[in-house]
């Protein structure tokens, strides 16, 4: 039909512009006519091939629908004083997720694969490669395109919004490791299966409300195959805005609430279980500076992020032995500072120092003698980072730390790692 709608186009614009005269056309004009036509015909077929060309696989190329896929590649080089196995002091009830190792290691690489479904819909699945071998689904969900209105709805494996540096994936953080108030709090980072909720307010000022509900994997939550609810919720709400041309900053604060059903530990020296209520409310904030707004040249950065968590429920004291339950309830909070600054193209240093404040435990009466109920010691770590990026897909960094988070035990700490990405890849979030 397209065709035959151009051939009449054609042979109109043909009979306007031909000599108007009061005798019948001559077999000449009438030949001449039939060929330009025949032209015509050949032209549009021509046309309508190229067309056809350009839209196969093997003119756009043979991805041209398939998923766009990256790959992370990330090693690094570690010098320990201490040994890492032993936990933060008067944080044995958290999981020792430290992540060093002395030498050389493959760190943490991740496989991504992304690509939008249809018009309504868009897939995310990242699996991290371990450094001891096989793989882990980081992140598994689909998420919404087209609700409108300032609502996007997110279903499967990610993580949580909550604070500021949760959502990051390894390669995006500043530092080689985890701040401690990440490690003790959120195992490192906190994810989740589970549904996450977010609406961006039509204003002028950004401000984003959210709410998460899982299952409770992720630490400090228990991850219970027989339970059929949610085991775990999460809100947090978002601000930000630009203040002048070169500086911009964002605020949030979040709630986060599970539970802990028999969840083993091995603190105070033996294997215990604890089950009860986690309670976790945080505050972050972000200032982002640079002359102008060029990010080229020098730019400067400056977050801190403060948790506090209170847990109350049953604690059984050496499950292989004395199998004593009674009480337990302690209150605990940590928070870091840290600044980025890149001071010429290509090369930032950044400096770093987390602080955790351990509480005091209120135990009950049939563990008083054998639980530590007062920690009276503040771990904290100092940590300064240079690092070099020849490109936006590669970086080198350097990473001193003095981690005094273990009473009696000053860890001298020295990393080398490169971080490098391969094909596609997201922008990170602000």
């Amino acid at each position: 039909m397209f065709k035959y709608n151009i051939l009449l186009i054609s042979l109109g614009f043909f009979a306007l512009t031909a000599p108007v005269c009061a005798y019948a056309t001559t077999d000449d004009e009438l030949h001449s006519m039939h060929e330009q036509i025949q032209q015509l015909e050949t032209r549009l077929q021509q046309t309508e091939s190229n067309v056809a060309n350009a839209s196969s696989p093997a003119a756009s190329g043979e991805n041209a629908f398939n998923p766009a896929v990256s790959l992370i590649l990330s090693g690094t080089y570690g010098s320990l004083t201490q040994d890492p196995a032993v936990p933060v002091t008067g944080f044995a009830m958290s999981p020792n997720n430290h992540g060093y190792s002395r030498s050389f290691s493959l760190a943490e690489s991740e496989l991504g694969i992304s690509a939008n479904i249809d018009p309504q819909f868009r897939g995310v699945a990242t699996f991290s490669l371990a450094p001891e071998g096989g793989s882990s689904v980081e992140n598994a969900f689909v998420q919404t395109t087209a609700l409108g209105n300032g609502l996007n709805l997110k279903m499967g494996r990610f993580f949580s919004a909550l604070g500021y540096i949760n959502e990051q994936h390894a390669h995006a953080w500043d530092f080689v490791d985890q701040p401690l108030v990440y490690r003790t709090f959120w195992d490192n980072q906190l994810g989740e299966d589970g549904l996450q909720l977010k609406w961006l307010a039509p204003t002028d000022t950004f401000i984003e409300l959210g709410a998460e509900l899982g299952r409770g994997r992720g630490y400090p939550g228990t991850d219970r195959q027989d339970n059929n609810g949610a085991g775990a919720e999460a809100l947090f709400v978002h601000i930000g805005d630009d203040a002048g041309v070169s500086s911009s900053w964002r605020a949030g604060a979040s709630l986060h609430q599970t539970k802990r059903v028999d969840a083993p530990s091995e603190a105070f020296g033996v294997s215990n279980s604890f089950s009860g209520d986690s309670k976790t409310t945080g505050m972050d904030f972000i200032w982002k500076y640079a002359p102008n707004g060029n990010t080229t040249i020098t730019n400067f950065k400056l977050q801190g992020e403060y948790f506090q968590r209170t847990e109350n429920g049953q604690l059984t004291y050496d499950t292989a032995g004395a199998n004593t339950t009674d009480s337990y309830s302690v209150t605990q909070s940590g928070w870091y500072l840290q600044g980025v600054y890149q001071f010429m193209p290509r090369w930032r240093t950044g400096l770093r120092y987390d602080r955790l404040n351990s509480g005091n435990a209120d135990v009950g009466a049939a563990n008083t003698a054998n639980v530590i109920s007062s920690y009276a010691y503040t771990p904290t770590r100092y940590t300064l980072m240079f690092d070099y990026s020849p490109s936006e897909f590669s970086r080198l960094r350097l990473q001193f730390a003095q981690d005094n988070s273990r009473q009696g035990l000053i860890d001298n700490q020295l990393f080398v790692q490169y971080v490098m990405s391969l094909g596609a890849h997201g922008a990170h979030q602000f």
